[in-house]
């Protein structure tokens, strides 16, 4: 993986300030709401209601059909690298990989809010946030 963000960062680092946020507004018919989600659902490391949205960059396999130029390190000389057998399918694997990874920070998200020494006590916990502020 070459990069991960949340939202559209990598081409909100490229927008003025203005034309990155995510306005509210407010209609009788819909209630409050946000035309545009370029946050990806987070503000400020917490959720806002709009659909979570992350994205990972995975980089062209290193291997390539037609081989670049390269030098051979024994003789020091220019010479063409050679052409080997590789992996041409990684992205279902990049995918498991980067869907676990997004889970694993959600579940210590999840423990740092709601504590606890076992699952019980932290379902308990979660339960009883969701009651109060649900």
């Amino acid at each position: 993986m070459k990069g991960v963000e949340i939202g559209d960062a990598f081409a909100n680092a490229a927008r003025h300030g203005s034309l990155a946020h995510d306005v509210i507004d407010y209609a009788p018919e819909t209630g409050w709401t946000r035309p545009t989600n370029h946050a990806g659902g987070l503000e400020g490391g917490v959720t806002n209601g709009m659909p979570l949205i992350v994205r990972g960059a995975a980089k062209p396999i290193s291997t390539l059909i037609n081989p670049l130029p390269s030098v051979d390190y024994a003789s020091r000389q220019r010479d063409i690298a050679h052409v080997e057998r590789s992996d041409v399918c990684v992205l279902p694997a990049a995918g498991v990989v980067g869907e676990a990874m997004v889970a694993l920070v959600l579940a210590d998200a999840m423990r740092v809010k709601f504590g606890g020494d076992s699952l019980d006590e932290a379902l308990e916990n979660y339960r009883a946030f969701m009651a109060k502020n649900g």
